[in-house]
C-alpha cells in the first residue's frame, strides 16, 4: 500500500526540477505506473503534439492517427484514454520524464532512459509490461487500417432533402414550425436556424456524420449527454432541434464579450462546427497580429489559418489544429443560405436580425468593420 501510494504521488505531482537532456535517464524521478497499476486505475495517459495525423479535436472529441491507435490500444487492455496534447517534443519528452504520463503517442526516434516499442512510442523504462503489451498488440496492418480509415471520405450519411420546399409559398422545410418555435427562445431568426440546420443534415432527421454526430443539428453524443437529450430521442426532430437551440444558447453565454447579438453569431456558428476554444484562437491570432478579434471579418482568415502548423503551434493557441477550411466554409454556407431564405420565406419569428453582409472575394483582406459582420 504504501509503494502504490509513493506511485500515485509520483504520477500525480507536477515536478519542474530541470528541463530534460537525452543524456539524462528518464527513470530517474518517481516509481511511475507499468501495466498492472495502469489497469487498476482505469486509465492509460499518453501524450502527442497536436496535428491532422496525431491528434486534434473535433465537436469535442479526439480525433487523429495516434489518438486513434491509443485509443485502440486502451481499449484492448481494459481502460480508458487520456490524451494530452503538448506544444513540442521537449514538453513530451519532459512530462514522460517527470511521469506524469504512461507512453508517447507519436513517432520518434529511440532515446536514453526510455523503451522503444515497434511502433516508435516510448514509454518509461520501468514500464517493460507497458511495453511489451504495446509490442504485442501493434502489428503494421494495424497502422495501415487505420490510415485507410484516416483518408476514407469523410462526409455525413443523410438522404438528400430540398434546400427549399416551396418558395412561391415560402415553405423551406416540413420543420419550420420548430425552427420557428425555438428560434425565438435565442432571439433568432427562425430562417438562421433553418439554414443552420440544412448545413448540417440537409433536413434528414436520421443523418449521421463521419465523426458521430446526429440528427438534424448533428449533435454529438457527448453533447447529448450533456445536455440531457437521451440517446433514444436523438433522431426526434423536435428534442433534436430543440438541444440544438440549448447549445446555441450556451455557446452564445460563451462569447458574451463579443458586442452586438447580430455580430456574434458568425462566432457561435463557428464554436457550433469547430469548437468554442478553437474559436478563441483564432481570436488570440487575430489579436497577435494587430486585428480586432471582436469582428468576425478580421478572426475569419485565422480560423482557415488554424490548419497550417505556423499557427496551430503558436504559443498563443491553446487547442492546437482545427479542420480550418471546413469551419471557415461552414459558417460562410450558413449566412449566405440565410441571406438567400430571408429573400424567399416569411419570417414568423418575433426576433428581428439584420441582413449580414455579403461577402468579400478576398478573405485575407482585413478591412475596416462596416457592416454587421465587419464586411
Amino acid at each position: 500500500m504504501c509503494l502504490l501510494f509513493a506511485a500515485c504521488q509520483a504520477r500525480n505531482e507536477h515536478k519542474t526540477s530541470s528541463m530534460f537532456s537525452p543524456s539524462e535517464d528518464i527513470d530517474t524521478i518517481g516509481l511511475g505506473y507499468d501495466l498492472y497499476e495502469i489497469e487498476e486505475s482505469g486509465e492509460l495517459i499518453a501524450i502527442t503534439i497536436s496535428g491532422p495525423d496525431t491528434y486534434f479535436e473535433y465537436k469535442g472529441k479526439g480525433f487523429g492517427l495516434q489518438h486513434d491507435l491509443a485509443e485502440e490500444f486502451a481499449n484492448s487492455i481494459g481502460v480508458r484514454l487520456r490524451m494530452e496534447v503538448a506544444h513540442d517534443t521537449a514538453e513530451v519528452l519532459q512530462r514522460l520524464r517527470e511521469k506524469e504520463v504512461d507512453l508517447v503517442a507519436m513517432v520518434l526516434p529511440a532515446i536514453p532512459g526510455a523503451i522503444h516499442c515497434k511502433n516508435n512510442w516510448l514509454v518509461n523504462t520501468n514500464a517493460t509490461l507497458l511495453a511489451q503489451a504495446i509490442d504485442d498488440w501493434y502489428t503494421p496492418n494495424r497502422l495501415e487500417k487505420q490510415k485507410e480509415k484516416q483518408t476514407a471520405p469523410q462526409q455525413v450519411r443523410r438522404k438528400a432533402r430540398p434546400m427549399m420546399i416551396n418558395a412561391a409559398t415560402g415553405q423551406i422545410c416540413q420543420y419550420d414550425a420548430q425552427f420557428q418555435k425555438h428560434a425565438g427562445e435565442i432571439g433568432w431568426d427562425w430562417r438562421l436556424l433553418a439554414a443552420q440546420c440544412y448545413q448540417e443534415s440537409a433536413f434528414d432527421p436520421q443523418a449521421v456524420s463521419w465523426a458521430g454526430a446526429q440528427g438534424l443539428m448533428q449533435i454529438m453524443p457527448g453533447t447529448a449527454e450533456h445536455l440531457n437529450l437521451e440517446q433514444n430521442d436523438i433522431f426526434d426532430p423536435e428534442k433534436n432541434i430543440e438541444a440544438g437551440v440549448r447549445y446555441l444558447r450556451e455557446l452564445s453565454q460563451t462569447f458574451t464579450d463579443i458586442p452586438g447579438q447580430s455580430n456574434r453569431i458568425p462566432f457561435i456558428l463557428a464554436a457550433y462546427n469547430g469548437g468554442a476554444n478553437h474559436v478563441r484562437d483564432a481570436m488570440a491570432l487575430a489579436r497577435k497580429n494587430g486585428k480586432n478579434d471582436k469582428v468576425w471579418r478580421e478572426v475569419e482568415p485565422y480560423i482557415l489559418n488554424l490548419s497550417s502548423p505556423q499557427y496551430y503551434n503558436d504559443p498563443v493557441v491553446t487547442s492546437g489544429y482545427l479542420r480550418g477550411n471546413e469551419t471557415y466554409d461552414y459558417v460562410r454556407n450558413i449566412i449566405d443560405r440565410w441571406a438567400q431564405y430571408r429573400g424567399q420565406a416569411r419570417n414568423h419569428s418575433k426576433a428581428s436580425i439584420p441582413t449580414p453582409a455579403k461577402h468579400s472575394k478576398h478573405p485575407t483582406q482585413v478591412r475596416k468593420p462596416e457592416g454587421e459582420f465587419g464586411g
